[in-house]
C-alpha cells in the first residue's frame, strides 16, 4: 500500500506541475494594425439640372428681308427691295415687332392666353449669386464625402470624386 501510495504521489506531483519540469517558454507580445473592413457609402445621385427659358421681348422691329435669288453666275443675292410677298416671311406685317411676335407666339401656344412672370435686374442677379453659393456648397461637401472616403479605403486607394453636369 505504502508503494501505491507512494506511487500516487509521484504521478500527482507530476500531473500538478505539468510541463514545468520541461522548461518555460517566454511568451513575446507584439502590436501591429489590423485592417478593418469598412462599407463605404455610395456616392450622392449627380444633379440633373434643366436649364430654364428666359424671353427677351423688346419693341424693336424685326429684319424680314427679301427672299434669296439666284443670279446667272449661281450665286444668291438679296434685292434691296422686294413686295411683302416676296420676303422670307410674308405674313408677317410691314413694321412687326418682337414684342407682337412674342405675343403671338405665347397666344399660339398657350390657346390665346398671355402671362408674363417678370423679375428685377436686381433679383435676377441675387438669383445668380444664390446659384452660385448652392453650386460651391456641393463641391465642398463632395470634397468632405472624398476626403473621408479615401480615409476609410484599404490599402491606399484613392476615390473617385462627385462631378456636377449640366445637360
Amino acid at each position: 500500500m505504502t508503494l501505491k501510495s507512494f506511487l500516487s504521489l509521484i504521478a500527482l506531483t507530476i500531473l500538478i506541475s505539468g510541463c514545468s519540469l520541461l522548461g518555460s517558454k517566454k511568451v513575446e507580445i507584439v502590436s501591429k494594425p489590423i485592417q478593418l473592413d469598412i462599407m463605404q457609402p455610395d456616392l450622392p445621385r449627380p444633379l440633373d439640372l434643366q436649364t430654364p427659358k428666359w424671353y427677351v421681348v423688346s419693341e424693336a422691329r424685326i429684319a424680314n428681308p427679301c427672299k434669296k435669288v439666284v443670279q446667272e453666275d449661281g450665286s444668291e443675292k438679296r434685292p434691296k427691295q422686294c413686295d411683302l410677298t416676296e420676303r422670307e416671311n410674308p405674313d408677317w406685317p410691314e413694321g412687326y415687332t418682337y414684342l407682337e411676335r412674342f405675343l403671338d407666339d405665347m397666344k399660339d401656344q398657350n390657346g390665346g392666353d398671355v402671362v408674363f412672370v417678370a423679375s428685377t435686374v436686381g433679383d435676377y442677379k441675387m438669383m445668380i449669386a444664390n446659384n452660385q453659393e448652392l453650386r460651391r456648397y456641393i463641391r465642398e461637401l463632395g470634397e468632405v464625402v472624398i476626403y473621408y472616403r479615401n480615409v476609410t479605403l484599404p490599402n491606399g486607394k484613392e476615390g473617385i470624386g462627385v462631378k456636377v453636369e449640366n445637360k
